[in-house]
């Protein structure tokens, strides 16, 4: 077991604990989460170590409250710092930041957010509105706090990963946005710290959108239309899936033509609810045949 991470809950001594590192030259890894840290989790910080080398790695503790829509689970939401920390010293962290909301949002609510522009508004952004600017509000805040050079994203999240990289080069915030590849359980489904909502039954549904995904990946070669149609098969024969999306898109999720040349890459995204608990997922996919 590595050394516990030191726990900050201040801006004050965030800033403390960093800048002596960050003048020596030093590169700062960050990783940003919720909490309810999982493998998914680990992973990120595991790349974001790679990154850095010997430089101090932060993980950030925060349930946002700004991102969460009116019905949604933030009042249920796990909190479990004490086995975030043990994940956390687990993959060599030196810093956990877990701030209490008063600290990263002095004002509330606050005056001035983030738009998150059209793209913000489909996909889950049409489920959830106001949720994008939440979460670029919290990262922005988070990224001008920590400093980073380098931090890391799921890609289970995908829609927030390229809306994050986006505001990071349209703001010039001089960070090194890096999305890492999803973690999944032996029967395919998304490592999620929500699916600790899910009963066994409920469990065996979800894996629907796996193989939702793997259905349209395995029928790409065939073209877009083809892609859609096995993945729309496949959810037909699934139980137990209330489906809210389910699209092809480019990886930059700009919308994808049914007529694009073979070696078109892409990418399936699908969001659908399992009992209560809504779940998300994604696969990267090459339309035709290279």
């Amino acid at each position: 077991m590595s050394a516990t991470p030191r726990l900050v809950t201040t801006r004050s001594e965030l800033a403390d604990a960093l800048t002596a590192r960050r003048q020596a030259g030093e590169r700062v890894g960050f990783v940003p989460t919720m909490g309810a840290l999982h493998e998914g989790h680990a992973s990120l910080m595991t790349r974001a170590r790679e990154e850095v080398g010997s430089g101090p790695l932060v993980v950030s503790v925060f349930v946002n409250p700004l991102q969460f829509g009116p019905g949604e689970d933030l009042d249920r939401y796990p909190r479990t710092l004490d086995a975030d920390l043990e994940i956390c010293a687990g993959q060599g962290v030196d810093l956990v930041f877990a701030p209490a909301v008063e600290e990263v949002y002095p004002t509330w609510p606050p005056v001035v957010t983030v738009d998150p522009g059209p793209l913000g508004s489909v996909l889950d952004g049409a489920s959830r509105p106001g949720h994008f600017a939440g979460v670029l509000t919290v990262v922005a805040k988070l990224f001008g706090l920590v400093r980073p050079d380098v931090a890391v994203f799921g890609q289970k999240d995908y829609q927030q990963l390229v809306l994050i990289r986006r505001m990071a080069a349209d703001l010039c915030l001089g960070v090194d946005v890096i999305g890492a590849e999803t973690v999944r359980e032996p029967d395919g489904l998304a490592l999620s710290s929500r699916n600790r909502y899910l009963d066994d039954e409920q469990r065996l549904h979800a894996q629907a959108l796996s193989r939702t995904l793997r259905a349209a990946a395995e029928a790409a070669s065939y073209g877009v239309a083809a892609a859609l149609d096995a993945a729309r098969a496949e959810l037909r024969a699934s139980q137990g899936v209330d489906l809210d999306y389910l699209e092809l898109r480019r990886p930059d999720l700009s919308p994808l033509a049914e007529d694009v040349p073979s070696g078109t890459q892409a990418r399936a995204l699908i969001a659908a609810r399992v009992g209560t608990t809504r779940l998300i997922d994604n696969l990267s996919l090459t339309i035709g045949r290279p």
